[in-house]
C-alpha cells in the first residue's frame, strides 16, 4: 500500500498509544499536520511557544505515566524546545521529540532551517534518530518511543527529512506493527543474587534502615510502604519523589533528610545506620547542594548503573527496576518477622510534622498571604486527586515542603534543570493528559512572564486549569540568597505588571487574593470555573517574609563548605552592609 509519510508517522503514534502532540505547524510539516488531522486517537494541541511544547509534553506523563509528543519544525523550533528537552533529559521524563529536517533528496546549499539538528539535541537527549526512506519511519519512530520509556526514561530526538513527508512509500502498517510488537523490549536483569544477600544481611543486622526514595520508584509505592513497614524504617523522598509513599503514613519523613529538613527529620535520620536508596541519583538539588549523606551503608537500588556510586559509595548495588528490585529484596527478607510500629518512631515524626505546621500558620491573618495556609486552603477545595505544577524558584520549595500528597504523580516541579517558565504549560499538559483532575500552577511573576501567554492554549483547548501567580515582584528565591548571602539584592527586581489586563487580553477569568481571609472563597470560585473548561488566573499577594527550609539549609551548607578565609570574607561582607547601607 502507498501512503505518505505523515500516515506513516500518525499510524506509529497512534499504535504507540501517543494521545497529545504539542506544537506548531511550518513549511516542513504541514504534511504530517494534514495526516493528524485525520486521526481519532492522536490529539494536536497549538502551542503559542515551542519551549511550551516540551513543558506540556513534561506534564502530561508526570501526571499520567502516558507518553506525549512534541512537533518541531527544523531549527528554531528545535532550538526554542530545547529547554524542555533537558527538563525531560535530566529529570527522566519521556518524551518523543519528533522533528523535521530538511530535504536529503536534492543536492542544494543553504536550505531554511539548515542546521545540524542531531548534534544539537544529542547533549540533552537518550538517543537521536533519522530514517533514510518512508519504508524505515514506522519502525523508527516505534523503536524511539521504546527506548524514551526503557529505564532509566528520558526524550528521544527523531529527525524526519521533509522529502519522506512530501512523497508516498510503499509501506504494509499491519505487517510492520506484527513484526516489531513480536520483538520485546530488552528486559533489565534480575537483582545479583550476591548482591540480593548482602542486602538482606546489611538490614537484618541494622538498629534502624532509613529509606531514601526518588521518582525512579514512581510506580513502586506499594512496594515502598512494604519494605518501610516491614523494617519500620522511616521514608524520606526526593523532590521528585514526593508522593510515592502517601505523606499521611506514619513513616513518611520528609523530601530529603539533610541541612534542608527540619530539625525532627534530621534527628530522625541521624537515628538510622543503613540507607535503602531506591530509583534515586542524589542529585544536587534533591540534596540540598549535597547537605545530606547516607545514613550507614548504602543499598542502592536504580535502573541507571551510571547512577549507582556517581555521588556516594554503593556498599551493595542492586541495577535494576525499582519494583523489580523491591519486590526482590521483600522476597529475600520474607523470613525476618516485621519488626512491628516503633510508638517513639511514629510519634516523633507525627509530632514534628505538627510543630512545624503550627509554625508556618503561627503569622497568618497578616497583610499578605501566609503561604502554609494558601497551599493548606487550595488541597481542602481541590481535593486529594489535584496536581500541583510549580516552577523553579520559591514556589517549587514551599509547596514541596507545604503540600502533604495522597500519592505521586501530584507534584510536578523542573528540578535537576530548574528551568524558569515550566508551571502553566506544564499544568495545561497535565490537565490535557488528566481531564478528570483539578490542577492548579504555582507560579512565580517572574516565570509567568516567560509562558504565561500560554493560557491562550489553555482557553483554546478548553483545558480548566487554575494558575496561582504567586507575585512578590521580585525572582524570589533568587532574591532570597542574595539577601542571606550578600545582604544586597541587585537585578532580583521583577519589571511590574498589570496581571488583570493581560488576563482579559487572553480572555481569562481573573481573581485577586490580598490576604489569608480571601482565599478559601477565591479558590472555590476559581475551581468553579476550572470545572468549567476554563483557565483562570488568581493573582496572590505572597508573604515570603519566611525563608523556606530550603533555602536556609543551602546557604548552610554551601557557606560551611567554603575555606575559612573565604567564609570569613562573605559573612563579614554581608554585616558590613547591614550596617553601612
Amino acid at each position: 500500500m502507498k501512503l505518505p509519510g505523515g500516515a506513516i508517522v500518525t499510524r506509529a503514534l497512534e499504535d504507540e498509544g501517543i494521545e497529545l502532540a504539542f506544537g506548531i505547524p511550518g513549511t516542513h510539516n504541514i504534511e504530517l499536520y494534514d495526516a493528524l488531522a485525520e486521526s481519532e486517537r492522536v490529539r494536536s494541541v497549538l502551542v503559542t511557544d515551542e519551549q511550551s511544547a516540551s513543558f506540556m509534553a513534561d506534564g502530561a506523563w508526570r501526571a499520567s505515566g502516558r507518553m506525549a509528543c512534541v512537533n518541531l519544525v527544523p531549527g528554531a523550533g528545535l532550538t526554542h524546545a530545547l529547554s524542555g528537552i533537558a527538563e525531560a533529559y535530566l529529570d527522566q521524563v519521556p518524551m518523543l521529540v519528533l522533528g523535521c529536517g530538511i530535504r536529503r533528496d536534492v543536492r542544494r546549499a543553504f536550505q531554511l532551517h539548515d542546521v545540524d539538528q542531531e548534534a544539537i539535541a544529542r547533549p540533552v537527549v537518550k538517543a537521536t534518530y533519522r530514517p533514510e526512506s518512508g519504508a524505515a519511519l514506522y519502525r523508527t519512530v516505534r523503536e524511539a518511543c521504546r527506548v524514551a520509556r526503557a529505564a532509566p526514561p528520558g526524550p528521544v530526538f527523531v529527525e524526519v527529512p521533509v522529502n519522506l513527508y512530501l512523497f508516498t512509500h510503499d509501506v504494509d502498517l499491519e505487517g510492520e506493527r506484527r513484526a516489531f510488537e513480536a520483538a520485546d523490549a530488552p528486559a533489565l536483569p534480575a537483582p545479583d543474587a550476591d548482591a540480593l544477600a548482602r542486602a538482606v544481611a546489611l538490614l537484618r543486622a541494622a538498629k534502624r534502615p532509613l529509606l531514601y526514595v526518588g521518582a525512579g520508584a514512581i510506580d513502586a509505592g506499594a512496594e515502598v510502604v512494604r519494605l518501610a513497614e516491614t523494617l519500620e524504617a522511616p521514608v524520606s523522598t526526593t523532590f521528585t519523589g514526593k508522593g510515592v509513599i502517601p505523606e499521611d503514613h506514619p513513616l513518611f519523613l520528609w523530601p530529603g533528610y539533610g541541612h534542608t529538613a527540619p530539625a525532627f527529620a534530621r534527628t530522625v535520620a541521624d537515628g538510622c545506620d543503613v540507607t535503602v536508596a531506591v530509583g534515586c541519583r542524589f542529585s544536587e538539588v534533591g540534596t540540598g547542594s549535597y547537605a545530606l549523606e547516607p545514613k550507614g551503608p548504602l543499598i542502592h537500588i536504580d535502573a541507571d548503573a551510571d547512577a549507582i556510586g556517581a555521588n556516594f559509595p554503593a556498599e551493595v548495588a542492586l541495577v535494576t527496576d525499582a519494583r523489580v528490585g523491591l519486590r526482590a529484596l521483600l522476597e529475600a527478607l520474607g523470613g525476618a518477622a516485621p519488626r512491628g510500629p516503633d510508638t517513639r518512631l511514629r510519634d516523633a515524626i507525627r509530632t514534628g510534622h505538627e510543630a512545624l505546621r503550627r509554625e508556618w500558620l503561627s503569622g497568618a491573618g497578616g497583610p499578605l498571604v501566609t503561604p502554609a495556609h494558601l497551599l493548606a486552603q487550595a488541597q481542602e477545595v481541590f481535593g486529594a486527586d489535584a496536581v500541583y505544577a510549580t516552577d523553579s524558584g520559591n514556589g517549587t520549595f514551599i509547596a514541596m515542603e507545604a503540600l502533604r500528597l495522597a500519592g505521586p504523580r501530584r507534584y510536578l516541579a523542573p528540578v535537576d534543570y530548574s528551568c524558569m517558565g515550566y508551571a502553566v504549560p506544564a499544568a495545561l499538559g497535565a490537565k490535557l493528559a488528566c481531564p478528570e483532575r483539578p490542577v492548579v500552577a504555582l507560579a512565580g511573576d517572574g516565570a509567568f512572564l516567560m509562558t504565561g501567554l500560554e493560557l491562550l492554549t489553555g482557553v483554546q483547548e478548553g483545558a480548566g486549569v487554575v494558575v496561582l501567580l504567586l507575585r512578590d515582584r521580585e525572582l524570589a528565591q533568587i532574591a532570597q540568597f542574595q539577601s542571606t548571602a550578600m545582604n544586597r539584592k541587585t537585578k532580583s527586581a521583577v519589571h511590574d505588571y498589570d496581571a488583570e489586563h493581560l488576563a482579559a487580553g487572553m480572555r481569562v477569568p481573573f481573581l485577586r487574593i490580598s490576604t489569608d481571609d480571601e482565599v478559601r472563597p477565591a479558590l472555590e470560585e476559581a475551581s468553579a470555573v476550572a470545572e468549567g473548561g476554563t483557565p483562570v488566573l488568581v493573582e496572590v499577594a505572597i508573604d515570603y517574609s519566611r525563608k523556606t527550609l530550603f533555602t536556609r539549609g543551602v546557604v548552610k551548607a554551601n557557606l560551611h563548605r567554603l575555606p575559612l578565609r573565604d567564609r570569613v570574607r562573605f559573612v563579614g561582607r554581608a554585616l558590613t552592609r547591614r550596617f553601612t547601607e
